[in-house]
Protein backbone atom coordinates (compact mmCIF):
# COMPACT_ATOMS: atom_id res chain seq x y z
CA UNK A 1 0.00 0.00 0.00
CA UNK A 2 1.40 3.33 -0.91
CA UNK A 3 0.11 6.81 -0.47
CA UNK A 4 -1.43 8.21 -3.61
CA UNK A 5 -0.19 11.69 -4.39
CA UNK A 6 -2.83 14.22 -5.31
CA UNK A 7 -2.55 16.97 -7.92
CA UNK A 8 -1.18 19.26 -5.23
CA UNK A 9 1.50 16.75 -4.16
CA UNK A 10 -0.28 15.77 -0.95
CA UNK A 11 -0.75 12.16 0.04
CA UNK A 12 -4.01 10.28 0.22
CA UNK A 13 -6.96 11.88 1.94
CA UNK A 14 -7.91 8.48 3.33
CA UNK A 15 -8.22 8.06 7.07
CA UNK A 16 -6.41 5.27 8.89
CA UNK A 17 -7.98 4.19 12.17
CA UNK A 18 -5.97 2.32 14.79
CA UNK A 19 -6.47 1.75 18.48
CA UNK A 20 -7.04 -0.48 21.42
CA UNK A 21 -8.50 -3.94 20.85
CA UNK A 22 -9.48 -4.42 24.49
CA UNK A 23 -12.38 -1.96 24.71
CA UNK A 24 -15.22 -2.74 27.11
CA UNK A 25 -18.65 -3.22 25.48
CA UNK A 26 -19.72 0.23 26.71
CA UNK A 27 -16.52 1.80 25.38
CA UNK A 28 -17.07 0.12 22.01
CA UNK A 29 -20.42 1.93 21.70
CA UNK A 30 -18.93 5.27 22.86
CA UNK A 31 -16.01 5.00 20.44
CA UNK A 32 -18.31 4.02 17.58
CA UNK A 33 -20.45 7.12 18.21
CA UNK A 34 -17.41 9.42 18.41
CA UNK A 35 -15.92 7.96 15.22
CA UNK A 36 -19.26 8.20 13.41
CA UNK A 37 -19.37 11.94 14.16
CA UNK A 38 -15.77 12.44 12.94
CA UNK A 39 -16.25 10.40 9.77
CA UNK A 40 -19.51 12.19 8.94
CA UNK A 41 -17.50 15.45 8.62
CA UNK A 42 -14.97 14.00 6.17
CA UNK A 43 -14.58 15.08 2.55
CA UNK A 44 -16.81 13.13 0.17
CA UNK A 45 -14.23 10.79 -1.42
CA UNK A 46 -12.42 9.94 1.80
CA UNK A 47 -12.17 6.27 2.73
CA UNK A 48 -11.70 4.90 6.26
CA UNK A 49 -9.06 2.15 6.48
CA UNK A 50 -8.67 -0.40 9.27
CA UNK A 51 -6.71 -3.59 9.82
CA UNK A 52 -9.21 -6.34 10.60
CA UNK A 53 -9.73 -7.12 14.27
CA UNK A 54 -11.80 -6.63 17.39
CA UNK A 55 -12.12 -3.41 19.40
CA UNK A 56 -11.27 -0.14 17.67
CA UNK A 57 -11.28 -1.64 14.13
CA UNK A 58 -14.79 -3.03 14.60
CA UNK A 59 -16.08 0.25 16.08
CA UNK A 60 -14.50 2.04 13.10
CA UNK A 61 -16.17 -0.22 10.58
CA UNK A 62 -19.58 0.23 12.16
CA UNK A 63 -19.04 4.00 12.36
CA UNK A 64 -17.96 4.21 8.73
CA UNK A 65 -21.05 2.33 7.56
CA UNK A 66 -23.38 4.45 9.72
CA UNK A 67 -21.81 7.72 8.52
CA UNK A 68 -21.80 6.75 4.84
CA UNK A 69 -18.00 6.75 4.69
CA UNK A 70 -16.54 4.03 2.44
CA UNK A 71 -14.56 1.41 4.36
CA UNK A 72 -11.41 -0.48 3.34
CA UNK A 73 -10.55 -3.47 5.51
CA UNK A 74 -6.99 -4.79 5.45
CA UNK A 75 -6.71 -8.53 5.97
CA UNK A 76 -3.56 -10.63 6.36
CA UNK A 77 -2.18 -12.87 3.66
CA UNK A 78 0.40 -15.62 3.61
CA UNK A 79 1.93 -16.32 0.21
CA UNK A 80 -0.82 -14.27 -1.46
CA UNK A 81 -3.66 -16.23 0.17
CA UNK A 82 -5.88 -14.70 2.88
CA UNK A 83 -4.75 -15.92 6.31
CA UNK A 84 -7.04 -17.00 9.13
CA UNK A 85 -7.27 -14.28 11.78
CA UNK A 86 -6.59 -15.23 15.40
CA UNK A 87 -9.62 -16.71 17.21
CA UNK A 88 -10.22 -13.50 19.22
CA UNK A 89 -10.62 -11.52 15.96
CA UNK A 90 -12.64 -13.94 13.81
CA UNK A 91 -16.14 -12.67 14.62
CA UNK A 92 -15.04 -9.04 14.27
CA UNK A 93 -13.25 -9.78 10.98
CA UNK A 94 -16.37 -11.46 9.62
CA UNK A 95 -18.48 -8.42 10.50
CA UNK A 96 -15.88 -6.03 9.07
CA UNK A 97 -15.84 -7.93 5.78
CA UNK A 98 -19.62 -7.53 5.49
CA UNK A 99 -19.26 -3.78 6.15
CA UNK A 100 -16.34 -3.26 3.76
CA UNK A 101 -16.58 -1.44 0.45
CA UNK A 102 -13.08 -2.65 -0.33
CA UNK A 103 -10.84 -5.44 0.99
CA UNK A 104 -7.10 -4.98 0.78
CA UNK A 105 -4.71 -7.89 1.14
CA UNK A 106 -1.46 -7.23 2.98
CA UNK A 107 1.28 -9.71 3.76
CA UNK A 108 1.67 -9.96 7.53
CA UNK A 109 1.33 -12.59 10.26
CA UNK A 110 -1.78 -11.87 12.34
CA UNK A 111 -0.35 -13.93 15.21
CA UNK A 112 2.88 -11.91 15.45
CA UNK A 113 2.67 -8.55 17.26
CA UNK A 114 5.62 -6.99 15.41
CA UNK A 115 4.16 -8.04 12.07
CA UNK A 116 0.80 -6.48 12.99
CA UNK A 117 2.52 -3.26 14.06
CA UNK A 118 4.34 -3.20 10.72
CA UNK A 119 1.02 -3.61 8.90
CA UNK A 120 -0.45 -0.73 10.90
CA UNK A 121 2.60 1.41 10.09
CA UNK A 122 2.02 0.81 6.37
CA UNK A 123 -1.63 1.75 6.82
CA UNK A 124 -0.66 4.95 8.66
CA UNK A 125 1.86 6.19 6.07
CA UNK A 126 -0.61 5.53 3.25
CA UNK A 127 -3.18 7.84 4.85
CA UNK A 128 -3.73 11.56 5.11
CA UNK A 129 -5.02 11.41 8.69
CA UNK A 130 -4.77 9.00 11.61
CA UNK A 131 -7.68 8.62 13.99
CA UNK A 132 -6.23 6.95 17.09
CA UNK A 133 -8.60 5.30 19.53
CA UNK A 134 -6.20 5.83 22.40
CA UNK A 135 -6.46 6.38 26.14
CA UNK A 136 -3.02 8.03 26.27
CA UNK A 137 -1.27 5.04 27.84
CA UNK A 138 2.25 4.08 26.72
CA UNK A 139 2.86 1.14 24.42
CA UNK A 140 3.38 -2.18 26.12
CA UNK A 141 3.96 -5.75 25.04
CA UNK A 142 0.35 -6.10 23.89
CA UNK A 143 -0.75 -2.72 22.57
CA UNK A 144 1.13 -0.41 20.19
CA UNK A 145 -1.30 2.50 19.85
CA UNK A 146 1.10 5.00 21.47
CA UNK A 147 3.85 3.87 19.10
CA UNK A 148 1.55 4.33 16.08
CA UNK A 149 0.63 7.86 17.18
CA UNK A 150 4.34 8.74 17.48
CA UNK A 151 5.07 7.00 14.17
CA UNK A 152 2.35 8.98 12.36
CA UNK A 153 3.57 12.29 13.74
CA UNK A 154 7.18 11.45 12.81
CA UNK A 155 6.02 10.79 9.23
CA UNK A 156 3.99 14.00 8.96
CA UNK A 157 0.58 12.32 9.20
CA UNK A 158 -1.85 14.43 11.25
CA UNK A 159 -3.29 12.63 14.29
CA UNK A 160 -6.63 13.05 16.02
CA UNK A 161 -7.04 11.15 19.28
CA UNK A 162 -10.48 9.68 19.92
CA UNK A 163 -11.15 8.73 23.54
CA UNK A 164 -14.68 9.65 24.61
CA UNK A 165 -15.48 10.40 28.23
CA UNK A 166 -16.51 7.19 29.97
CA UNK A 167 -14.55 4.89 27.65
CA UNK A 168 -12.57 2.12 29.33
CA UNK A 169 -10.46 -0.88 28.51
CA UNK A 170 -10.97 -4.40 29.81
CA UNK A 171 -8.65 -5.39 32.62
CA UNK A 172 -6.18 -7.98 31.41
CA UNK A 173 -4.52 -10.12 34.07
CA UNK A 174 -0.76 -9.73 34.33
CA UNK A 175 1.28 -12.63 33.01
CA UNK A 176 4.44 -14.06 34.42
Amino acid sequence: MSAAAGDDGTTSGDIAVVGHADLTPDALALVESALRARLARRPVRTMAMVRSGAGAPLASGRAARASGCPLAVVIPTRNGVPAMPPPRDRMATGELLTLADQVRLLSYDPLDRDSCVGADERLVVSSGLLLAVWDGSPSNGRDATAHLVTYARAHGVPVEVVWPEGAARRAVPATG
